[in-house]
C-alpha cells in the first residue's frame, strides 16, 4: 500500500511542476478518499496564495487603510480629448520660431485640407445614420455597399481631431507672420547688414537684469522687449511692427510698459528659434517720445515703490521679498540667488503659478465665507485675479495662471469640476493662440509641466497616504513631489545637475510661501495708499521670506546639495527614468502588503524562468542515476535544490568550500618559481 504524501510534500510537488497542489489516488488513507478542495482552496496552499492571506491579515491590523470607495466616490476618469489639440498647436508654435514663411504655408494648407476631408466624413457619416434612423450599430445601406453605423465616440474623436488640425493651422498662421518680419523686408535686410540705426519703439515688457556682462563691458545690462514702431537707416524710414530685444546699460532700468522712446543702436540677428525679429544694442540712453497711460504705469508705480519699502528691511526679506511678491529680483543678493539655485527654489523669485493659485484660492474662500453665489464668487476671483496680474506684470507663467484659473472658475460655475488636464489643454491652447512665442520659452514650459504634474499625479499621491495623515499635510508632500518630477527632466537642459535637497527644501519652504504671498500682496497697494497701515503686514511677511531664505541657504551648505548630471538627451532621459524609479519606491513605501506581493510574484516568475532555462533532462547513460535540471526535490529532506548542467559528479551548484574537512592543499608563496 502507497504511503499517502503529506501537505508538504504535495506542495513540494507542485513547486517542481509548476501545477497547484491536488489530493491523487496515492494519497488515500485506509481507502477512505480525502475531501477534494476547491480552487479556492488549493490556491490557498501556494506561495501567491499564502502571501494574499497575510497581506489582507495586515491591511487588516497593522495597515488599517480608507474603506472602498462606493458608487458615489468612483473617481471621474481623465478627459484626453484635448491634449492632441494642444500638442499639434505647441508643435505648430514651434514650428513658426525656426521654419521660413514658404514652409509654413505649405504646412498650414495641409493642415487645412487634412481638417477640412475629416469634417466631411464626419458629416457624411452623420447625414447617412441621419437619413436611415437606425440605432448603433446598425448597417446604413443596403446590399453591398452596407455599411455598420459609425459609433458616436468615434465620430466625436474625428470632430476632436479635425478642430485641433484647424487650431494647430491657425497657431502656424500666426507663426508665419512673424517669421516673415525675421526672413523676409526691409528689417530683415537692415538686420543682415548689422546697419546702425535710429528706433522709434513701445516697451511691451518688464526690464530684466541680466547677470552676464557681455562683448560691450557694461557691469549692468538691461534686457527690454519692445515693438518696433519706425526705423531709420541709409536714408529713408521703414513702418515696422516687429517684435525687438533691446540690450542696454542701467539707464534702461526705469523703463515702463506702454513708454513710447526714441534710441539709437546696432542691429544683431536673434539666436535661431528666438521669437524677436531682431536684438538692438543700444548705444544711447531712451528719450521718452510718449508716456506710457495711467493704467500701463500704475503697476510699475506700485513694483517701485514696493521694491523701495522693501529695500529698508534686514537680512535676506530685502531684495527676496520683492522678488516673491511682484516678481523683482533686481535687489536679490548674488549668493542667495546661488543657494536657492542649488536646492531647486527659483520658481519662488518668478511669481509662477503657485502665487496665483495662492491669491485665487484665498479670494474663492472669502466669496464663499460671504455666502456669495457661484456665479458671483466666480466674478470676483476673475476681478482679482486680472489685478494681480496686473500688478506683476503679464509675464509668461503668470499669463498661463491667469488663464488656467480663468477655465477653471467658468467651469465651476457651470457645475463640470474635476477636468483639472481639460482646463490645462485649453489654457494651453488659448495662449500659444493668443502668443505663439511661448511656445519656445522654458520658462512657460516648465509651468505647463509642473502644473500637469499636479493635475495628473498630485491626486493619485495623496491617495498614497494613511487616513491618519491630514489632507493639508498629503497635499504639501505630493504637490512638490509630483512637480519635481515632471520638472526635473527640462531642469537638466537649463542645467546639468541634480539637486539632491530639492524636495526637501520645497516641502519645508511651502508653509512660508503662503503668507509671504498673502502679506505681501496686501502690502503693495497699502504702501502707495496708507504708507503707515503697510508696516503691519510688510513686518509680517518679511519674517517668512526670510525665513525661506534660510531654507535655501540651510539646505544649499548641506554636503552633496548639488551633483553633476550628464547633459543633453542622455541626461533627460536617466533623469526621467530617476522620477520614475522616486515615484515608484514611493508607492511601495506606501503599500508594504502590495510590495510584498510584487515581490512573491517576481519570485514566481523568476522559477518559472529557471524551469524554462534549465528544463530537465536524462544523462546519456542508462542507469537508476539521471541528470536533472532546474528545481530538484531531495526526498525525505523537506528541501528544494536548483541544479545546473555539470559533468554529473555533484548536481547541485558548483560553490566553493573553504572551510571543508581534509586536507589542504598547500600552495606556493607569492613570488616562488
Amino acid at each position: 500500500m502507497t504511503k499517502p504524501r503529506s501537505p508538504w510534500q504535495r506542495y513540494v510537488d507542485a513547486a517542481v511542476t509548476g501545477q497547484p497542489p491536488s489530493v491523487g489516488p496515492a494519497d488515500t488513507a485506509g481507502g477512505v478518499s480525502l475531501p477534494a478542495r476547491s480552487a479556492a482552496d488549493r490556491h490557498r496552499y501556494t506561495a501567491p496564495g499564502r502571501f494574499e492571506g497575510l497581506r489582507e491579515r495586515l491591511q487588516e491590523t497593522i495597515f488599517p487603510l480608507v474603506p472602498a470607495p462606493g458608487p458615489e466616490a468612483t473617481r471621474r476618469r481623465t478627459d484626453v480629448r484635448l491634449v492632441p489639440s494642444a500638442l499639434l498647436v505647441w508643435g505648430a508654435a514651434v514650428a513658426g520660431s525656426w521654419l521660413e514663411p514658404a514652409a509654413l504655408a505649405g504646412i498650414c494648407l495641409v493642415l487645412l485640407a487634412c481638417s477640412a476631408l475629416l469634417l466631411l466624413r464626419v458629416s457624411a457619416r452623420a447625414a447617412a445614420v441621419a437619413r436611415a434612423g437606425v440605432g448603433p450599430g446598425a448597417v446604413v445601406g443596403s446590399g453591398a455597399g452596407a455599411t455598420p453605423r459609425e459609433h458616436p465616440r468615434r465620430r466625436s474623436a474625428l470632430a476632436t481631431l479635425a478642430v485641433a488640425l484647424l487650431l494647430s493651422a491657425a497657431a502656424g498662421a500666426h507663426g508665419a507672420v512673424a517669421s516673415s518680419q525675421r526672413h523676409d523686408g526691409a528689417v530683415a535686410g537692415a538686420v543682415a547688414a548689422r546697419a546702425a540705426v535710429v528706433a522709434e519703439l513701445e516697451v511691451v515688457g518688464t526690464p530684466r537684469r541680466l547677470r552676464a556682462p557681455g562683448s560691450s563691458g557694461l557691469a549692468d545690462r538691461w534686457a527690454v522687449p519692445a515693438t518696433l514702431l519706425t526705423l531709420d537707416f541709409g536714408g529713408r524710414r521703414i513702418l515696422a511692427g516687429a517684435k525687438l530685444l533691446v540690450l542696454g546699460g542701467a539707464e534702461w532700468e526705469h523703463t515702463t510698459p506702454g513708454q513710447r522712446i526714441r534710441t539709437t543702436g546696432k542691429l544683431k540677428p536673434p539666436e535661431p528659434g528666438q521669437a524677436e525679429a531682431a536684438i538692438l544694442a543700444a548705444s544711447s540712453a531712451p528719450r521718452t517720445a510718449r508716456a506710457p497711460g495711467p493704467w500701463q504705469r500704475g503697476p510699475g508705480e506700485l513694483r517701485t515703490g514696493f521694491t523701495a519699502a522693501a529695500s529698508r528691511l534686514d537680512g535676506d526679506a530685502r531684495g527676496l521679498l520683492p522678488g516673491m511678491v511682484t516678481g523683482d529680483t533686481s535687489a536679490l543678493d548674488p549668493q542667495l540667488d546661488a543657494a536657492m539655485k542649488t536646492v531647486g527654489m527659483t520658481h519662488l523669485t518668478a511669481v509662477s503659478g503657485a502665487n496665483c493659485s495662492i491669491i485665487l484660492g484665498s479670494m474663492l474662500f472669502a466669496a464663499r465665507s460671504l455666502r456669495l453665489k457661484r456665479t458671483a464668487a466666480a466674478a470676483v476671483c476673475l476681478a482679482g485675479l486680472g489685478m494681480f496680474v496686473l500688478m506683476v506684470g503679464p509675464d509668461a507663467s503668470v499669463l498661463r495662471a491667469a488663464v488656467m484659473g480663468a477655465v477653471g472658475l467658468m467651469a465651476l460655475a457651470g457645475g463640470r469640476t474635476g477636468r483639472g488636464l481639460s482646463f490645462l489643454c485649453l489654457a494651453v491652447i488659448g495662449l500659444l493662440l493668443a502668443e505663439p512665442a511661448l511656445s519656445t520659452s522654458f520658462g512657460f514650459l516648465l509651468s505647463v509641466l509642473a502644473t500637469l504634474g499636479i493635475v495628473v499625479a498630485g491626486r493619485p499621491i495623496m491617495t498614497w497616504f494613511p487616513a491618519a495623515v491630514p489632507r493639508w499635510a498629503a497635499a504639501g508632500l505630493a504637490v512638490p513631489l509630483a512637480a519635481q518630477t515632471f520638472c526635473g527632466p527640462v531642469i537638466v537642459l537649463l542645467q546639468p545637475q541634480f539637486s539632491s535637497y530639492a524636495l526637501p527644501a520645497n516641502v519645508v519652504a511651502a508653509a512660508l510661501v503662503a503668507p509671504v504671498t498673502l502679506l505681501g500682496t496686501a502690502a503693495v497697494p497699502l504702501v502707495a495708499l496708507l504708507p503707515a497701515a503697510a508696516a503691519v503686514p510688510l513686518g509680517i511677511a518679511a519674517v517668512f521670506a526670510g525665513g525661506v531664505g534660510g531654507v535655501a541657504r540651510f539646505f544649499a551648505s548641506l554636503p552633496g546639495a548639488v551633483l553633476p548630471w550628464p547633459e543633453g538627451g542622455f541626461g533627460v532621459a536617466t533623469m526621467a527614468l530617476l522620477s520614475g524609479v522616486v515615484l515608484a519606491a514611493a508607492w511601495l513605501a506606501f503599500h508594504p502588503a502590495a510590495a510584498v506581493c510584487l515581490a512573491v510574484r517576481a519570485h514566481t516568475k523568476t522559477v518559472d524562468w529557471l524551469e524554462h532555462t534549465w528544463p530537465p533532462g536524462a544523462r546519456r547513460h542508462s542507469g537508476p542515476e539521471r541528470r536533472r535540471r532546474g528545481l530538484v526535490d531531495r526526498s525525505g529532506r523537506g528541501t528544494l535544490r536548483v541544479c545546473k548542467r555539470s559533468s554529473g559528479r555533484k548536481r547541485e551548484w558548483l560553490l566553493p568550500r573553504p572551510n571543508a574537512p581534509g586536507r589542504r592543499r598547500r600552495r606556493r608563496p607569492p613570488g616562488v618559481m
